[in-house]
């Protein structure tokens, strides 16, 4: 602010730097409430000059220097009734609004939005961000929001602002029939959305958003705590193998234990065991039934035999196959035996020969 006095008695210049940067409307101070015809107003970038005559908006002045004479104010002058020429004070209050843009503001989901969630069911989900906000009528802001305040600042609306943002965020969020999974990929859309839906309901106040983002949409604390072991167990991928692995771990850890005692071995062999007990259990409930018994052990092998001939040895065959090829004089020998044996001098071959009926008695 400028004050510079004529004769003590009238402000000459009127112009408002902002030094707060939190500051959307000031009311200029004047001296003796009273404004000198002729006066210099300045007005900054950034800056609308608004002056209200016995409780009623007149003029509304953008960027730039101007005299305040009739010519420069057509409004206030039709509710003065001035004829050119006229040079006495009058009484104006006169307010400053800065329409640049005020960033960087929070707003946040206070309680869970509750939603359909297309894979998981009913969920909760809470989110927060940031936005800008600014004027765009200055007419409608002084109306609508300011009134008669004469320093209001941006915490004065940032709470109400913020309710509707929450409000048209919780709408959007439970109504877009996204996967909470893809939300975070879609934060751009669900923003521009969002402000959409905003921007009629900020229009009456005056003020317009040019920025909201969506900087995090969560779950609750135990839902992400099911997710991440969910996860986990995917990137297990196979469980026997990773029980596998886990074991030689364990066993890696108690081999370097070196010489600590047979207390440290039997506690890591006990915490090995215990490991992969879980595991199998863990393995058996993944499959939701339980583990098929073991296959019966495989059939004993047959005994196998070489047959000699002629000076020629055959074989090995398998002792079923040795009916019809040999006869008790046949040399047969086996693994174990000490050297060729008549087949029917070895006990487990008597089976495959009939059995030789004695001599028929003499006749007479």
């Amino acid at each position: 602010m400028v004050f510079n006095f004529l004769k003590g008695q009238f402000i000459d210049v009127i112009e408002w730097t902002d030094d707060t940067r939190n500051t959307m409307v000031y009311r200029f101070e004047r001296y003796g409430n009273e404004i000198k015809y002729g006066a210099k107003l300045t007005v900054r970038e950034g800056q609308l000059a608004v002056f209200v005559h016995e409780g009623q908006l007149a003029d509304v002045f953008e960027p730039g220097m101007y005299m305040l004479e009739t010519n420069n104010m057509p409004i206030l002058t039709s509710l003065q009734h001035w004829d050119h020429g006229f040079s006495s004070p009058f009484k104006s209050e006169i307010y400053f609004i800065n329409t640049r843009r005020f960033a960087g503001l929070k707003w946040g989901t206070q309680n869970p939005v509750m939603l359909r969630d297309p894979e998981f069911g009913p969920l909760r989900l809470r989110a927060f961000g940031s936005y800008a906000v600014r004027v765009q009528d200055p007419v409608a802001f002084m109306r609508e929001i300011v009134g008669t305040d004469g320093d209001f600042t941006q915490e004065k609306i940032a709470g109400q602002i913020r309710n509707i943002v929450v409000q048209k965020v919780s709408r959007v969020l439970a109504a877009s029939g996204i996967p909470a999974l893809d939300m975070a990929a879609n934060t751009k859309d669900l923003s521009d959305v969002i402000s959409k839906a905003i921007a009629p309901t900020l229009a009456e106040y005056g003020l317009e958003m040019p920025e909201l983002y969506i900087e995090n949409i969560s779950l609750p604390p135990e839902v992400e705590k099911v997710l991440d072991q969910r996860t986990s167990m995917g990137i297990v991928g196979d469980l026997n193998k990773f029980t596998q692995f886990s074991a030689a771990q364990a066993m890696q850890k108690a081999a370097e234990g070196g010489d600590g005692g047979m207390g440290a071995g039997l506690g890591a062999g006990m915490g090995m065991g215990m490991g992969m007990g879980m595991a199998q259990a863990m393995g058996q409930a993944m499959g939701g039934q339980q583990a098929a018994p073991p296959p019966p052990p495989p059939p004993a092998s047959e005994q196998m035999w070489h047959i000699a001939e002629n000076g020629q040895t055959r074989g090995p065959f398998p002792q079923s196959q040795l009916a019809g090829q040999i006869t008790h004089d046949t040399l047969v020998w086996s693994e174990g035996q000490s050297g060729w044996q008549k087949a029917g001098d070895i006990p487990a071959l008597r089976g495959l020969f009939a059995a030789m009926p004695p001599p028929p008695p003499p006749i007479g």
